[in-house]
């Protein structure tokens, strides 16, 4: 599916130069995709988040204000007015190791050279690459084109968003940074020199552990919730504070019982609505911002009638297939994910009307999974067998992609669907086997992945026995002990 670099991908994706097109007059200058890869390259090597490994709070900070750039970077390549937003970065320092800083970016710049610069400035990176190229002169507008040149010039512009050869995030640094630093630590000898921190940290954070269940338990309880849920990379004691806080608005505030009743409540970085109907609330956000947003929640439900309809009317136009979403997807709001699909059906619609589907279709394509994501992504094919296209991909892109990988599709799901239920035993035995409070997994670890990990674990029981047994196991692609005792090893580990 995505690299190890999958969070940053998506910018360097996002910042793919689009041509000026006919009728157009230059004013801006708008950095090449070339230009900006090799400008903020000293950037990505500071705040790339896979180098944040052992520091999830700082990862996962960088992890979204680099998203949130990436947005900004394509409201502008696609020359459409921008809001201003303020970004937090932790920079990894040059010359410490293990030391960070935190910088806040506002940035309220109409082109893509200013906002390269305000980056650099911002981060006491060098400008020089930048300052040394020169904006390219004034073209006058011409004539006209053609639909068949603009069709054309749609067509190309998405495929360079994904295909242009240069690459900021594969440099071979960072690559042999990440490599080496996993290949430097074998499983045994890690765990033998973190397990006692780890069991330390572990018993330390039991008390808080309790407090938040009995927290969820009440809360849902009392306000008839489905459940409540942490979906945020800070500790489990930030959590307890957000129960804590929530508990005291709910008690003042009685009027929201039914607002909450039968849905779930998930903590996390984005309030709104979920495509689910979840309500999520900012773990970062105050009691009264919480009390605004639930009192006005009525307003983004009515994007969740939509959605249905939306749904059937894409599976429809491409012959029952079903649209699904990621096995492991981040939250999408209610209105997004509306209007998503709506994007994605109006452009299908057309095409249909115009040139049909190919001969070699079957006469039903219920059996292929479509999940519609935002413009800012790739057409691609997880690893799990579902097709996922960003509602701004051009119908005959779409068309075409899946006439293609159709059959690589119905492998990838079958395989999925065996591997899903190896890796649902394999779990309970490893749980039960090693004594653990915990197993988890990090989303992109897939379940074949995941088979590899726990079946060398069985294999070798006899010498990870005395370090694992009682603890919390997470699988992921780095070492790491967490606050709250949590140990992260990578899925493929050698002993």
């Amino acid at each position: 599916m995505c690299c190890i670099f999958c969070c940053s991908c998506d910018l360097h994706r996002n910042t793919r130069s689009w041509r000026h097109s006919p009728g157009f007059l230059s004013i801006f200058r708008f950095l090449s995709s070339a230009e900006v890869s090799t400008a903020l390259r000293p950037f990505y090597f500071s705040v790339h988040p896979d180098l944040f490994g052992k520091h999830p709070n700082e990862r996962s900070v960088n992890e979204n204000s680099l998203k949130q750039l990436s947005s900004y970077l394509e409201t502008l390549q696609q020359r459409r007015s921008v809001q201003p937003v303020s970004l937090k970065f932790y920079l990894r320092s040059q010359g410490e190791s293990g030391s960070f800083r935190m910088v806040t970016l506002n940035l309220r710049e109409h082109d893509t050279r200013n906002v390269v610069l305000r980056v650099l400035k911002l981060c006491d990176l060098p400008t020089t690459y930048v300052d040394n190229i020169s904006p390219p002169p004034k073209s006058k507008s011409s004539g006209p084109s053609t639909k068949a040149e603009q069709q054309t010039t749609a067509w190309q512009k998405y495929e360079r968003m994904f295909h242009d050869s240069d690459d900021a995030y594969g440099t071979e640094v960072i690559r042999d940074m990440v490599r080496k630093a996993k290949e430097a630590e074998s499983l045994l000898s890690w765990l033998r020199k973190n397990i006692d921190d780890a069991a330390e940290k572990q018993a330390a954070c039991l008390p808080v552990q309790e407090e938040v269940e009995r927290l969820q338990l009440e809360l849902a309880k009392n306000l008839s919730l489905k459940k409540v849920i942490w979906d945020c990379g800070w500790n489990i004691t930030h959590f307890r504070g957000c129960l804590q806080s929530f508990q005291a608005l709910a008690r003042d505030h009685p009027e929201l019982v039914p607002v909450l009743k039968g849905r779930t409540l998930v903590f996390g970085n984005d309030t709104g609505v979920s495509w689910k109907g979840d309500i999520l609330l900012s773990s970062g956000e105050v009691r009264h911002n919480w009390l605004d947003f639930l009192k006005n929640v009525w307003k983004q439900d009515a994007a969740l009638l939509a959605i249905p309809p939306m749904q059937k009317a894409v599976s429809r136009v491409l012959r029952d297939i079903r649209v699904v979403h990621r096995k492991f997807q981040p939250n999408i709001m209610a209105r997004s994910y509306a209007n998503q699909l709506r994007r994605l059906v109006t452009s299908l619609s057309d095409h249909q009307g115009r040139q049909g589907y190919p001969r070699s279709w079957p006469q039903s394509l219920e059996k292929y999974e479509l999940v519609v994501e935002p413009e800012a992504g790739p057409l691609m094919l997880s690893p799990t067998g579902q097709f996922i296209a960003p509602s701004s991909c051009p119908a005959s892109l779409l068309v075409s992609y899946l006439s293609e990988h159709m059959a690589e599709a119905e492998r990838l799901l079958n395989n999925y669907q065996l591997n899903k239920h190896i890796e649902r035993s394999l779990h309970k035995q490893c749980m039960e086997e090693f004594g653990l409070v915990s197993l988890h997994k990090e989303d992109n670890v897939t379940p074949d992945l995941m088979i590899t990990c726990c079946s060398k674990l069985i294999e070798c029981k006899g010498q990870l026995l005395p370090v694992l047994q009682g603890r919390c196991l997470y699988i992921a692609n780095y070492y790491s002990v967490m606050s709250d005792g949590q140990v992260c090893i990578p899925w493929n580990w050698k002993l």
